[in-house]
Order: structure tokens, then C-alpha cells, then sequence
């Protein structure tokens, strides 16, 4: 059996954020075919075209970690109906300078947590959009809007409501297949 290296990027910059306890249960969830690891994007100074030329450090060991790993799976919250400006800003670094982008044919999923029953689809729609400029392959179903309650997950990252569990060890089993088919796809 195949494992597919993953690289998470947590869209808030909050370590105490219901996303950063979302992520850590998916990792503890993740099928034996998907190892996650995260991609930390706190220290990345803001884009700016100007530094095209000489990448810092931040910038070019985020480019790094995501063209070490098989695919990207991004949590985020919604900010003002949109995505968290750091999560944009790592996106903006990932993807240039021009003709280096680092999420091009990269399979990827975006799920989110919060605490309405649907509150990161705006952000998911708005990232999709940008994902899909980047030219990153995304998983398209099912759809992830996770609602948090202290009931469903402890504060390390365990689920503890059975139906929660069972829904995202099914989205983990879509994405790991969406993974496969997507670089056994590029590799033909």
C-alpha cells in the first residue's frame, strides 16, 4: 500500500484555533494510506513582488514543504465572509514567483470548522476560486463545513461525537482516493 505524504496548512494563525484542534483530528483520523503533517505559515513576512528575486527564507521553506509532500489538505475558518488574510498571503507565496508555483497539479482539499452549521462555506467557495487560478486539482465532494461544539472534540483533537467521526474518516477516505487517482492520473 501507498502513503501520500500531506501537508496541512492551518488558515488561522491562532494556536488555540477550532481549526488547529480540526486539523489535529484529522491527522489522528487520516487513513494508513495518508500521513499529515503540518506547513506552518505564522513567521511568512506579507507577499510583495518586490522579493521575487531573492526569496527570504519564510517564503522558500514554504515552497519547499509543499513540493515535498503528495498533496495539501487546508482547514481554515472564515473571516468576514472570505478566507484569513495569512492563508491568502501563503497561497500568494506558494504560487510565485511566475512560473515557480508550488500548488500547480498539487491534489488538494479544503475543509473547515466553525462554530454555525455552515460557517467556512464562503471561505471554501472564495479559496476554490483562488486554488483553481493556482492550478491546484481539488477534491469536489463531499463538501466539509464541520461544526464545532466542546462535545464533538476535546481540546487535543480527539473526536468524541461518533457521527462527526464517522463523516470526516469518510471525507479522509475520499481524499486519500481523490490523491491516488490524481498523481496515478499525472504520472501517466
Amino acid at each position: 500500500m501507498t502513503t501520500h505524504q500531506v501537508g496541512y496548512i492551518v488558515g488561522s494563525l491562532s494556536a488555540k484555533s477550532i481549526n488547529r484542534i480540526l486539523a489535529t483530528a484529522l491527522a489522528k483520523l487520516a487513513p494508513p494510506g495518508l500521513e499529515l503533517s503540518e506547513i506552518p505559515i505564522r513567521d511568512l513576512p506579507l507577499y510583495n513582488h518586490d522579493m521575487d528575486g531573492d526569496y527570504p527564507p519564510e517564503g522558500r521553506a514554504l515552497k519547499d514543504a509543499i513540493e515535498r509532500v503528495d498533496a495539501l489538505l487546508i482547514v481554515t475558518p472564515e473571516y468576514n465572509r472570505s478566507i484569513p488574510g495569512g492563508l491568502k498571503n501563503a497561497i500568494d507565496w506558494a504560487s510565485r514567483p511566475w512560473q515557480q508555483n508550488s500548488l500547480t497539479g498539487k491534489p488538494t482539499a479544503v475543509i473547515g470548522a466553525s462554530i454555525g452549521a455552515i460557517g467556512t462555506a464562503v471561505a471554501q467557495q472564495h479559496l476554490r476560486n483562488v486554488l483553481t487560478f493556482c492550478d491546484a486539482p481539488q477534491l469536489q465532494a463531499p463538501e466539509a463545513y464541520v461544526q464545532y461544539t466542546k462535545d464533538r472534540f476535546s481540546a487535543d483533537g480527539d473526536v468524541t461525537d461518533e457521527g462527526t467521526r464517522k463523516f470526516l474518516e469518510t471525507y479522509l477516505q475520499a481524499f486519500e482516493t481523490f490523491v491516488g487517482q490524481t498523481l496515478r492520473g499525472r504520472a501517466a
